[in-house]
């Protein structure tokens, strides 16, 4: 009877420790350079709710979160540079550097993580035509490997100048040998999307709601000059955007319409970082981060991000801050 109990405890115990801990993903990383501060980190499947903070002390910190399916965690630093670190259910990953280097940080624990830091060492050194041969011969060679779509995004779809042709041929690749990707299924479709609201296209049809509750509505900036952007308050880049449309805005004086997007979880922060930039025009945050139905429509995949149209056609997408400035100057 002793040993039948104890028998019934050891495998409970067993199962329980597999119920928690293969359901979960643990991030240990040692920073130099850095005593105390705060991290950010999102993720694209929505298992991270919205933001998450990662607190920083004596240059350590840890992270775990419930992971019952592959995903890619952003790591957000105070920099608002941000590290892909791919999860995987009951792994841990460990992330090792130093801050005034961050783009030489190091990522072990899961294959996925180690082969995209061999990756970044292999390009670090190379031209942006450089990099995207490197990112084709890499899907070519790994089509099963996860880091594919993070690279294909990065370097050939969230840029200036995106290949829309060429990413929807990679992920083609991709999902021969991941037929059961949902994530990567999803990402072919909004190429599509990004096509038909690709540069001399016409904006697409779109209904939404602003966080007052006006109806905004692809119609509204079928006359004159427009810009819709995607924004966040973690993400620096994206506030400068802001602060340079604010200033188009001005200067334009009523003939610069404007529609901003938060990739935020959060109405609230949403709300006191729109207060403390002056921005008065509306502005769409449904919760849904990368998943909202308007961000998927326009095929808006990073942040940030814009469309710059003019009488109701699309003239520029994806302008670095100076370069929409200047091209809504020209536009008015």
């Amino acid at each position: 009877m002793y040993k039948r109990l104890l028998l019934l405890f050891v495998i409970a115990l067993s199962l329980c420790s597999c119920g928690i801990n293969g359901k979960r993903f643990k991030i240990k990383g040692h920073i130099l350079n850095i005593n105390q501060g705060e991290f950010y980190v999102y993720d694209d499947m929505g298992l991270i709710n919205g933001i998450d903070t990662v607190k920083v002390e004596g240059g350590r910190f840890t992270y775990e979160m419930d992971c019952e399916r592959p995903t890619t965690v952003m790591l957000v630093f105070p920099n608002f540079s941000e590290q892909p670190i791919f999860a995987e259910p009951g792994k841990d990953a460990s992330v090792k550097g130093d801050a005034s280097h961050l783009k030489e940080l190091t990522v072990e624990g899961t294959k996925a993580n180690e082969t995209m830091t061999k990756f970044r060492s292999q390009i670090s050194n190379e031209t942006p035509p450089e990099i995207k041969k490197h990112v084709e011969r890499f899907v070519e060679d790994h089509p099963e490997s996860p880091v594919g779509a993070y690279l294909v995004k990065k370097y050939f779809i969230a840029t200036p100048q995106p290949d829309y042709r060429k990413a929807y041929k990679l992920i083609e690749t991709m999902l021969a040998k991941q037929p059961t990707n949902t994530k990567l299924a999803q990402l072919a479709k909004n190429i599509k999307n990004m096509n038909s609201a690709s540069v001399n296209s016409k904006l697409p049809i779109f209904t939404s709601f602003d966080m007052n509750g006006r109806r905004v509505a692809s119609s509204d900036l079928s006359v004159g000059v427009a810009v819709i952007c995607t924004w966040a308050s973690w993400s620096y880049d994206s506030m400068d955007q802001l602060r340079a449309i604010q200033r188009s805005r001005k200067k334009a004086k009523g003939r610069l319409k404007v529609l901003s997007i938060a990739i935020e979880a959060s109405k609230v922060d949403c709300k006191k970082a729109l207060q403390n930039d002056s921005a008065s025009w509306p502005n769409i945050c449904d919760g849904a981060m990368f998943a909202g139905k308007i961000i998927r429509q326009l095929g808006m995949l990073s942040v940030p991000d814009n469309i710059l149209v003019k009488d109701g056609r699309i003239i520029g997408r994806s302008l670095s801050s100076k370069e929409l400035e200047e091209k809504i100057a020209q536009s008015l």
